[in-house]
């Protein structure tokens, strides 16, 4: 089973929030923007800072400044347009 873009998995799959982290700071970032997260020709997406009780107001985060909360850095096909793979 594919997730192509015309694919209903690939719909439902863009409604997830992730969480990852902002590496200046450490902070997490709430990402809604799934697609765009995914999409190695955008260089930002829309996220909320994590912190408090407060819901936080969006701002845009360079992908380049996202990782995973484990410390490892975000696959570079979602990063690098030119990627071919291994």
């Amino acid at each position: 089973m594919g997730l192509g873009r015309g694919d209903e998995s690939w719909g439902r799959l863009c409604l997830i929030d992730m969480f990852l982290r902002y590496i200046p700071d450490g902070s997490l970032i709430e990402v809604q923007q799934l697609r765009a997260l995914l999409d190695p020709f955008v260089e930002s997406v829309e996220g909320r800072f994590h912190a408090g009780e407060e819901l936080q107001d969006p701002e845009h985060f360079a992908k380049n400044d996202l990782g995973f909360p484990s410390g490892e850095s975000l696959p570079r096909c979602w990063l690098d347009p030119h990627y071919a793979g291994p």
